[in-house]
């Protein structure tokens, strides 16, 4: 695995600084899952705990600017299998292995049927199918959830540049195909594809975390299989047999998931509320933290 070190200030450092946070490592489903726990800060009680599930080809940094910004909140956020600290799954890397690994670490780390469950982007399929699937949760909270799948979205020619990468990235020799799917070139333009904001210094911090945490994967299977599951699945495939109340946070401006596509998924959960921050694309937990984090806690309260 890579690892290059952040190079920018996090303009949520002084936020996040004051969290308490304990990292932890549980194996599940072959996994050693290494799970991260964000207490509220100044000794105040939580009075909820989120599971919060991170995108395709991060880790738990990312969703660290939402986790700054919630009060009277605990959550408790892992690394993928496969991605950041985490050792891959026993088997293959699919939206059912990674939901059955979920519901697993769930049990294993003793939380109750009140927890909330959270997912970002490909995090919000992984999310979906395991509470369809039988994982008893409270509440569930969708942030820049993949209403449809990824080949059908407003920009679906640049998916289906990814799927030309990727099947390279494949059909190389191993030492070739892993420089062609860690290249930090393609990592760049991959960032500025999804960025929106106009905020340079914002804009160049989140390529220096994108540059940071995108190659952190642990071989070629894991990122392959991960992808095919990323474009193969979408979160309106288990919506119906979401039986909690589920809170979708969407941005006007994603181009993995155009916005009327989320007014379509929210109408397939049996309850379920939908959320527009705008001026923003499918950044949210990088751009708009304070916003999202807003909207859940209206959402738990």
């Amino acid at each position: 695995m890579i690892v290059r070190e952040p190079r920018v200030v996090s303009p949520y450092r002084a936020l996040l600084a004051a969290v308490p946070v304990r990292e932890d490592v549980v194996r599940v489903a072959g996994s050693e899952t290494h799970v991260w726990t964000y207490d509220p800060p100044g000794g105040e009680e939580a009075r909820v705990t989120v599971v919060a599930v991170h995108g395709f080809r991060g880790d738990h940094h990312g969703l660290e600017p939402v986790v700054a910004h919630l009060t009277g909140v605990r959550v408790v956020m892992p690394d993928l299998p496969g991605f950041g600290e985490s050792t891959p799954l026993d088997g293959e890397h699919s939206v059912a292995a990674y939901a059955a690994w979920l519901r697993e670490l769930v049990a294993a780390l003793g939380l109750g049927p009140d927890v909330v469950v959270l997912g970002h982007s490909f995090g919000s399929i992984v999310a979906s199918a395991a509470v369809a699937g039988g994982l008893r949760a409270s509440r569930l909270v969708l942030v820049n959830p993949i209403a449809a799948p990824a080949l059908s979205g407003p920009r679906g020619v640049l998916t289906q540049l990814a799927v030309a990468y990727y099947k390279a990235g494949a059909a190389l020799p191993e030492a070739a195909g892993q420089s062609v799917l860690r290249n930090a070139g393609v990592v760049r333009i991959t960032s500025l594809a999804m960025v929106k904001t106009r905020d340079r210094e914002l804009r160049r911090w989140i390529h220096d975390q994108h540059d940071s945490y995108f190659s952190r994967f642990a071989d070629r299977r894991v990122v392959l299989d991960a992808f095919r599951a990323s474009v193969s699945s979408d979160v309106s495939t288990y919506a119906a047999e979401v039986g909690v109340p589920t809170l979708l946070v969407a941005a006007d401006r994603d181009d993995i998931t155009a916005l009327p596509a989320q007014h379509v998924l929210q109408g397939l959960f049996p309850d379920a509320r939908l959320v527009v921050v705008e001026g923003v694309g499918h950044l949210i937990h990088y751009e708009k933290p304070r916003e999202a984090a807003a909207a859940i806690e209206e959402f738990l309260a």
